[in-house]
C-alpha cells in the first residue's frame, strides 16, 4: 500500500546522508497521487527524468537478461555477455524477464507516465533508446548541469 511505502522511504530520506548528499529514486512514484503524497511529505524531488524507449525494445532487453545462478552475477546477452560459453549455459532467466512478462509493466507505466509528466513541468525526457553507456553518459550531463535558479531559490 502507498502509505507503507511512503513511511518508509521518508524514514530513509529523512537520513543524514540522503540530507545532505541527496538522493534518488527509481520507478517511485509510479502515479501522481504518490507524486503529491511524496511532495506533502516534504520530499520533492530537484529533478526528474523519464526514460523514453519503445515497447518493443524493453521487450527486448528484459527477455535478454539473465543472471549467473552460481555467481548471482547479472548479465545481458547483448551488452554484457558472460566471459565463456560454459557460464553463458548456466544462466537463468528470471520469469520476470520473459518476453510477455515485460508487456504488462509497459501497459501499467504508459497508464500512469502523462499525470506524471503533467505534475512534473520541469522534467526531462531522456532518449533510452541506445546502448546503456550512451543513455547513462545522457542522465550524468543532466545531473552535473547546474539547477536553474528559480529552484534553488524554491528548495532552499
Amino acid at each position: 500500500p502507498d502509505n507503507i511505502v511512503l513511511k518508509c522511504l521518508t524514514e530513509r530520506l529523512s537520513k543524514l546522508d540522503c540530507a545532505t548528499k541527496g538522493w534518488v529514486l527509481r520507478g517511485y512514484p509510479r502515479s501522481r497521487h504518490q507524486a503529491e503524497a511524496l511532495s506533502e511529505a516534504g520530499y520533492a524531488p530537484n529533478r526528474v527524468y523519464f526514460l523514453e524507449c519503445p515497447t518493443d525494445t524493453i521487450v527486448e532487453r528484459l527477455s535478454l537478461r539473465r543472471t549467473d545462478p552460481v555467481t548471482g552475477q547479472p548479465y545481458h546477452l547483448i551488452y554484457n555477455p558472460p566471459p565463456s560459453l560454459e557460464m553463458k549455459r548456466r544462466l537463468k532467466t528470471h520469469h520476470k524477464d520473459a518476453e510477455t512478462a515485460g508487456d504488462e509493466d509497459v501497459l501499467a507505466y504508459d497508464s500512469q507516465v502523462e499525470e506524471l509528466v503533467d505534475y512534473y513541468t520541469t522534467s526531462q525526457s531522456v532518449n533510452a533508446d541506445q546502448d546503456p553507456h550512451t543513455v547513462f553518459e545522457s542522465i550524468e550531463s543532466l545531473l552535473t548541469k547546474p539547477l536553474p535558479k528559480q529552484t534553488l531559490k524554491a528548495t532552499l
